[in-house]
Order: C-alpha cells, then sequence, then structure tokens
C-alpha cells in the first residue's frame, strides 16, 4: 500500500493554483455523465477536484472497459492535450464531481513557465508510465492477489469505515465488470474470487457495492505476507 505520493493538484504551489482556477472553468457534474468522448479531439485537459472519474475505453461493438480510476486532485487528458490526438479513452463521472477545465495550449504554456505546473506535470507523466508497467508486469501474477491489492488500494483511497466497526465500504460504485477491466481479467474470474471471499466473510458484496471486512487476510494475499 505504501505512501501515495502527492495529487497533481497538491503539488501546486498555491499561486499556481490559483493562476489555473482563473484560468479554467469550473465545472459541476452528477454521476454517470460522460466528461470527454473517446475520438473526440481534444483541446483541454481536467484537473479532478472532488469526487471519482471512470477512464473507459469503448470498442466499436459497444463493450465498455474500465481502464483506470481517477480521484480527487488529479490530471486528466494529459496526453490527448499534449500530442493534440484523439482521445483514446472517454471520462464518466463515477460519484458526483467539481471539475477544474483549461484549454491545453494555456495549460502547456504555463508548464514551461512555471516550475511548480512543470514538476506537477512531470509526476504525473511519470505515475502513469509505473502504472502501465504495474498493470502489464502484474498480469503474471494470480488473479486472487490482483484483486486483493485492487481492493486494498480502493479501501485506501476511498474506503469509509463501518460505523459499527466491521470494516470498510468502497465508497465508489463499481461493478464486477469494472473490476475485471482494472485487472485485465474476465468477469467471471473475478465472480468466483469474489464469491470464494464471501464465503470465508472477507467481503460483503451487493449491487455495486463492496464491504471489506478483512484487510489483513488480504494484505496476506496481496503481498505474501
Amino acid at each position: 500500500m505504501g505512501h501515495r505520493p502527492a495529487s497533481f493538484w497538491e503539488a501546486l504551489d498555491p499561486a499556481d493554483r490559483t493562476l489555473l482556477e482563473r484560468s479554467g472553468t469550473r465545472l459541476s457534474l452528477p454521476a454517470d455523465r460522460l466528461l470527454l468522448a473517446q475520438g473526440e479531439d481534444s483541446d483541454h485537459l481536467v484537473v479532478l477536484l472532488s469526487g471519482w472519474i471512470k477512464v473507459v475505453a469503448q470498442s466499436h461493438a459497444g463493450y465498455r472497459a474500465l481502464l483506470a480510476l481517477r480521484g480527487p486532485g488529479e490530471l486528466l487528458g494529459e496526453q490527448a492535450g499534449l500530442e493534440g490526438r484523439r482521445r483514446s479513452a472517454s471520462l464518466l463521472t463515477a460519484t458526483a464531481v467539481g471539475v477544474l477545465q483549461l484549454t491545453a495550449a494555456r495549460f502547456h504554456g504555463y508548464a514551461r513557465s512555471r516550475p511548480s505546473i512543470a514538476a506537477a506535470l512531470e509526476q504525473t507523466l511519470s505515475q502513469r508510465l509505473r502504472e502501465a508497467d504495474t498493470q502489464r508486469t502484474g498480469i503474471t501474477e494470480p488473479v486472487p492477489a490482483r484483486l486483493a491489492a485492487l481492493l486494498l488500494d480502493l479501501v485506501e483511497r476511498c474506503g469509509e469505515p463501518e460505523p459499527d466497526g466491521t470494516g470498510h465500504r468502497i465508497g465508489l460504485p463499481l461493478s464486477q465488470d469494472d473490476l475485471a477491466g482494472l485487472l485485465l481479467t474476465s468477469r467471471r474470474t473475478v465472480s468466483r474470487v469474489l464469491e470464494q471471499w464471501r464465503a470465508q466473510g472477507w467481503v460483503v458484496t451487493g449491487r455495486q457495492s463492496l464491504l471489506v471486512r478483512s484487510v489483513d487476510q488480504l494484505k496476506g494475499l496481496a503481498f505474501g505476507g
């Protein structure tokens, strides 16, 4: 689990935060709204100030795979904005969100002249590369270990302790298809593992809701502890 690096927004100097807020447009959107569509010519990027966004890839057959989850403080659309290319994925709001939208030209102008913006962008880009590497190399790990690590990561990022102290609820609507997408595996495999963990009392699953009861068991699985 380890210490999560500061988000893009947290890594900025206060003066640069103010500068970006003045140059951008603030939007509030409800859950389940398309923010940017795959295949669009893009000339802007987005800082997620509050809430959660799903990065999804859509196939021609209409199948949608969840590629990543982005939380408060993260920068989105930075690649497309960088190279002026079409978006390779859509952004869909997972919860109600507050975002700051900026034109790519203006943002990259600031990134060239403001050290804290340049450093925060650099950090975001290298984090994305690390993420892609982890996903690629992780694919050789057994699914239970990867699913355990994913759930622990979600507990850390958006877990809400149950009032009765019986565990942590993951505060995001995620389907088994979503979990399968994040792990690059099939829904059936995810379903089988969750069924086993349910029987052991480690997790409680509802429709798009997940309560992790046994963080320690999952840590043992994820990190071979």
